[in-house]
């Protein structure tokens, strides 16, 4: 799910998508509008679900994609090698997912743990 904005309403912190994938922006700079043109902004962006850098230059009127990222809350059913089983605390359904690299806090069978939903992909915080 996600939904359309203009680039001058965007801000840091908040979330875009970037060649169909969910991004964190990083910084955004604007130029001043020019004697035959609008002003040009240029967002810096890091996928959320690989952590690469990717950009976008365009006119602030320019409207872009805007991802509706959810947080969501669940409990640990079992941990297997790289895998989590977790059942979500407000729905009870139950799934699996690959635990990433970059997850830092413990997991442990019967705790809690967060993580997020975005564009039908699922990561853990």
């Amino acid at each position: 799910m996600w939904e359309m904005k203009e680039i001058r309403e965007l801000k840091v912190g908040r979330y875009v998508n970037i060649d169909e994938s969910p991004c964190k922006i990083v910084s955004i700079s604007t130029s001043k509008p020019g004697k035959h043109g609008s002003a040009k902004a240029s967002i810096d962006a890091v996928d959320i679900f690989t952590g690469s850098k990717k950009s976008i230059n365009a006119p602030v009127s320019t409207k872009v994609q805007v991802p509706q990222i959810d947080r969501r809350k669940g409990q640990v059913l079992s941990i297997r090698d790289n895998e989590v089983q977790i059942m979500d605390l407000e729905t009870f359904e139950t799934f699996s997912m690959a635990i990433n690299e970059d997850h830092e806090s413990p997991l442990v069978e019967g705790g809690e743990t967060m993580y997020i939903v975005a564009m039908g992909k699922s990561k853990l915080l």
